[in-house]
């Protein structure tokens, strides 16, 4: 006999928590970082600043800024275990494992023994994993070691000095920044709903980070920006790329990097990630790559009523900022990591433990066959 499995929805429209770090909300308006609308926290914000806000919910004052940019600044340098852990890494993994590995590596040498320690770990982990992804890169590539002192302020600016080893453009240094903000929060998405789901078991904030991490490797979450690189990368003119876009429209295949899973207009992160996009393709002189990401956009819209998302036009401006396409998902967990941090604070702040329930669809009242008397005709077919 057969069983016909009934389709779920993914937990879509389920509210699963409250929270007080973000709202994601619909017709491309509602994206707000503890109140303060992501557009604004983009044009006058610096990461660090959100970063703070998300942590400990207000913005910060001057001498708070300093004091957490100057924490951030001291505990860059990795523990000599974590970069030979890192140097063990074969340079033919995946980046999103070298931080999987580095986060759980950095647990094991600095642990979180208490919950008291909580915001010194998310400090440590915003500002040490730059340095992973970077040390990682560049060691895998020639054998360099970086070492982790700078002039570099912020956390962009930095992690950009580290990857390329040389200091970067004003331009590409607060392109990345706006990018890191962008990045910053998302509400109960997949990685976050993970970290808090772990959270809950009272585990430790490396744990949940670990978990998140491997949760944002999947394509379905993290990967749209590498993916949508690798579709841009096929054209070679605006109209090659109408063409190219319109078959594969007639072949159904999936074009990463457009529509969401609650916005359904717009995203408005994508608003703000393609200016920069523009902007830093004009600086190096680009005149294909930005063309044909604009021309693969409107004919998403035209066709299908797809809009991009933040991933699209990112993809464009990391290449942009010379940033390899491997590296793309990684930075993105450079950001998310400050509102993994701020889920895991908060979910400990008024704990339960998640266990949803779940349908059983498989079969009933099945008899036991001793094992010398079973055969394949007995099995469900």
């Amino acid at each position: 006999m057969t069983t016909k499995k009934k389709k779920t929805g993914g937990l879509a429209g389920v509210v699963a928590g409250q929270t007080a770090i973000c709202t994601v909300g619909k017709e491309g308006k509602g994206l707000n970082y503890r109140g303060y609308s992501i557009f604004d926290l983009a044009e006058h914000a610096t990461f660090e600043e959100v970063a703070f806000l998300l942590l400990h919910g207000e913005l910060p004052l001057l001498k708070e800024l300093d004091s957490f940019k100057s924490r951030l600044r001291s505990q860059r340098a990795l523990p000599a275990p974590v970069a030979e852990t890192l140097e063990k890494i074969p340079a033919t993994a995946h980046p999103m494992d070298v931080l999987r590995t580095g986060c759980s590596m950095l647990g094991v040498i600095e642990p979180e023994e208490s919950f008291d320690q909580q915001m010194s770990v998310a400090i440590r982990m915003l500002a040490s994993f730059p340095s992973m992804l970077a040390y990682w890169h560049r060691f895998s590539q020639d054998g360099t070691k970086i070492d982790f002192e700078s002039s570099e302020e912020g956390i962009a600016g930095y992690f950009l000095e580290k990857l390329h080893g040389k200091t970067p453009s004003d331009l590409t240094r607060d392109a990345m920044d706006c990018s890191l903000i962008l990045y910053a929060e998302h509400e109960f998405n997949a990685s976050t709903f993970t970290a808090r789901v772990c959270t809950a078991t009272l585990s430790d904030m490396y744990s949940a980070i670990t978990g998140a991490i491997g949760t944002l490797r999947g394509p379905l979450h993290g990967g749209a920006n590498e993916a949508a690189m690798e579709l841009i990368e096929k054209f070679q003119t605006p109209d090659q790329a109408e063409e190219g876009i319109m078959k594969m429209l007639a072949d159904k295949e999936l074009i990463m990097g457009f529509g969401h899973r609650v916005y359904t207009v717009s995203d408005p992160r994508n608003e703000v990630i393609k200016g920069w996009a523009k902007r830093l393709g004009e600086e190096v002189g680009d005149e294909v790559l930005y063309p044909v990401s604009e021309r693969i956009a409107d004919v998403m819209w035209r066709e299908k009523k797809l809009f991009p998302n933040l991933d699209f036009f990112s993809a464009s401006a990391y290449h942009f900022m010379g940033i390899p396409t491997a590296l793309f998902t990684p930075i993105f967990v450079l950001s998310r990591v400050s509102g993994w941090a701020s889920h895991v604070i908060e979910q400990r702040g008024n704990n339960r433990l998640i266990r949803p329930g779940a349908e059983y669809i498989g079969p009933d009242n099945r008899d036991f066959v001793a094992l010398e008397d079973r055969s394949f005709d007995d099995r469900m077919v």
